[in-house]
């Protein structure tokens, strides 16, 4: 286990806007930072995150935590994984106290796969550098390619020997359990015989966003003509290949920062870009870009410069997964390079420099590239011209932007030489084809909507008003408010009076005493927790600190606690400011709403008692009938009581 000295000092050092930044690209936003949601497929930001409180908080999922919550959450991670994985980033020893043999075995079946993928990067890697034949076959074909020592170990490059079962057996031999190595691919299980997958490959693993080892690439280097050159481990529980960039753990700080990311096609165009000094690049290890891969990018820009070599064939295949980007509304530029090139041979004979000037200049807007290459083909063809014409209609209606669109459209206009009206009819066809579908399924599920009785949601006022006492105590739980309330006095006349009278006293202190005379406990069970968990931090009389409470509460009361203080944030994501709406801030009205909801809450609860009464009071007998009678009398007059004082405040 993990001893507790480390983990405060990781929730000291960690900052949640450094950390989440490498997984989402988030701009300023006021006091907060915000951006697309890596959670769900959206186009508007609603993701928050917040460095004062040291939270983030996503409005299109629900999801919202502290640093560690985003890591399970994101990354799969169990609690101990993720203060290693921030240790490792902060640089901060990890105190280990030695784990029971239960505790070992409580590892869940994906923590036991990703055990064994980090065991094969380490394997692999000592095999290719300390042994003789590792040496001689697999490090020998990473020098060939030019790879320094230091970019070898950078991407944990390997070599699996070329023998039936090495690696297996020397995993049993290390404890790793045969089913994990068989459900990873790694091994291969036939009659109680084990083989391994990779052997005879040099390796290159597959990381995570976050750095871990999902999964592995081998390419052959026998003469082996019936073996693919080229071996992917299989779909398992942790590895998804449509779900994953080669290269995107090196390269995810490179692509926020230089807000592109250039796209290649091999494991060696990647390894080789970043060697000679670019590190913005991944690849799609060969298989067609998919929807997931490409929302994998957009977290970190909005800017995609796709690498081709000089292969004609190979790029017209490749133009069509491009309208794919085009539809999550990002900016697409190709590249390719001279005859005989490609992006591994380029970069490995050019400087940082050279390569850099040759992107920049040599990146063509995808639009009108394609509208040029299309030309090209077409010549003077009439048939394959219009056909071609359809092609890049086709992509252009993938652009969710109208404006973009309707500049994209006088450009293909211009290289084609064909109208915009021609253009703008075959887009209408385009739409009305991609609609028809969607309304007759809208039209039948209007009808059945419209049979159906339709019932308002009754909003539970008790929640609401326990859970703003809750958000009241977060916020401002320390700051010292004046309070008005008004007591009964007799006046000059001897009659009682409802009287103003001012109180000064910390937040939590006027809530903790009003609730404890009232003798009033939360009906919801979650907040009652939270409750006693706060006005215990707060009684405590330190620094009152967010973070230092989420981190000493179990997930569900943390998860609530964030979803709380980040509703107040939820405003800036409109950016209203920017239109001139301005919102009124709660600080400055905090002692009302304080006195506004205790009082809300007394109401509802004298409510809740006179309806309990007036139920009671049908089956009661005539003598009790009468005490309950006055019961509910004294019971309205302390709701008009109530209700009086609650009209004052508001």
């Amino acid at each position: 286990m993990i001893s507790k000295s480390t983990i405060d000092k990781v929730f000291e050092t960690a900052r949640v806007e450094e950390v989440l930044g490498d997984f989402v690209q988030l701009k300023k936003s006021g006091s907060n930072f915000k951006g697309l949601s890596p959670f769900s497929d959206e186009r508007t930001p609603s993701f928050m995150v917040s460095p004062v409180k040291q939270i983030w908080k996503d409005f299109s999922s629900g999801k919202g935590g502290n640093v560690v919550a985003f890591l399970m959450e994101h990354e799969h991670f169990t609690y101990p994984e993720a203060i290693k994985y921030l240790a490792k980033k902060y640089n901060i020893e990890v105190e280990e106290t030695e784990q029971s043999d239960e505790q070992k075995q409580e590892a869940d079946e994906r923590e036991s796969m990703y055990l064994v993928s980090e065991f094969a990067s380490e394997y692999f890697q000592k095999v290719l550098l300390n042994t003789e034949r590792g040496k001689a076959i697999g490090l020998s074909y990473f020098k060939e390619r030019g790879f320094t020592e230091e970019t070898i170990k950078k991407f944990n490059l390997g070599y699996s020997p070329d023998e039936w079962s090495a690696f297996t057996t020397e995993a049993i031999k290390k404890g790793y359990q045969l089913e994990y190595l068989e459900k990873t691919g790694l091994s291969i299980v036939k009659e109680e015989k084990q083989f391994d997958r990779f052997r005879g490959r040099v390796m290159f693993p597959i990381q995570s966003m976050s750095g871990r080892v999902l999964g592995f690439g081998g390419r052959i280097l026998g003469n082996d003509k019936k073996a693919a050159k080229y071996l992917n481990s299989p779909e398992s529980e942790i590895y998804h290949k449509s779900k994953v960039l080669y290269g995107i753990y090196h390269a995810k700080q490179a692509i926020a920062k230089e807000d592109n990311c250039y796209l290649v096609e091999g494991y060696t165009d990647v390894i080789q870009f970043n060697q000679t000094g670019i590190e913005n690049v991944v690849s799609s290890s060969g298989t067609a870009l998919s929807p997931e891969q490409i929302r994998l990018i957009n977290r970190l820009t909005k800017n995609i410069t796709v690498l081709f070599d000089s292969d004609a064939a190979g790029i017209r295949a490749s133009l069509r997964g491009i309208d794919l980007i085009l539809e999550q509304g990002m900016n697409v530029k190709v590249c390719t390079f001279p005859e005989g090139e490609d992006p591994d041979s380029y970069a490995k004979k050019h400087s940082e420099e050279e390569l850099k000037l040759y992107l920049i200049d040599n990146s063509k807007d995808f639009i009108n590239y394609k509208a040029s290459l299309l030309m090209e083909e077409a010549k003077n063809d009439p048939v394959k011209k219009a056909s071609l014409i359809r092609d890049m209609v086709t992509s252009i209606s993938k652009i969710p932007d109208s404006i973009q669109q309707e500049i994209y459209v006088q450009e293909t206009s211009r290289i084609m030489d064909i109208s915009e009206e021609v253009i703008f009819t075959t887009l209408a066809q385009l739409w009305a084809r991609d609609q028809k579908p969607a309304e007759k399924k809208k039209e039948s599920s209007f009808k059945v909507v419209r049979d159906e009785p339709v019932t308002r949601r009754k909003v539970d006022e008790l929640y609401e008003l326990e859970r703003t006492i809750i958000g009241l105590l977060l916020l401002y739980g320390t700051i010292e408010e004046e309070f008005e309330d008004l007591v009964l006095k007799e006046n000059e006349k001897g009659e009682l009076v409802l009287e103003p009278e001012v109180q000064k006293s910390k937040v939590f202190e006027k809530v903790f005493l009003d609730l404890q005379e009232d003798e009033v406990a939360f009906a919801n069970e979650l907040f009652q927790k939270i409750y006693q968990q706060v006005i215990t931090k707060l009684n405590e009389g330190e620094n009152f600190a967010i973070e230092n409470l989420l981190n000493d509460m179990p997930p569900e009361n943390a998860s609530e606690v964030t979803s709380i203080l980040m509703e107040e944030e939820q405003y800036v994501l409109h950016d209203w400011e920017r239109m001139e709406i301005f919102v009124t801030s709660k600080k400055k009205r905090v002692g009302r709403l304080v006195n506004e909801t205790i009082l809300s809450l007394r109401r509802y609860l004298v409510s809740q008692k006179i309806d309990e009464l007036n139920k009671e009071i049908k089956e009661a007998s005539a003598e009790r009938s009468a005490d309950l009678l006055q019961d509910i009398m004294d019971y309205l007059s302390l709701k008009k009581v109530l209700s009086n004082k609650l009209n004052r405040v508001m």
